[in-house]
């Protein structure tokens, strides 16, 4: 089992190896909720985070759910602040 403490709130970098069907390359989200992928052996756990896509400006974009492999991701995410601009 994989120790994922992503808090709500937190703004993630997510690399597309890191996802599973990468077709829009690498993603930054505004982290709304999370949940675990439970019917996957546990060498291959997947998340899917939810939250709002932001713009390299920190721009509000859609809401998201991106399937996240748990291994990639650091235990407290990579936070870089406060809330997003509107």
């Amino acid at each position: 089992m994989f120790d994922v403490r992503v808090g709500l709130g937190a703004v993630l970098d997510i690399d597309a190896v890191d996802r599973l069907l990468p077709s829009d390359g690498p993603v930054r989200l505004w982290v709304t909720g999370v949940r675990l992928v439970a019917n996957r052996p546990s060498r291959d756990e997947w998340i899917w985070v939810e939250g709002i896509r932001l713009s390299p400006s920190g721009r509000r974009g859609p809401q998201a759910q991106i399937l996240v492999r748990a291994s990639k991701l650091p235990p407290e995410g990579r936070v870089h602040g406060a809330s997003p601009s509107a």
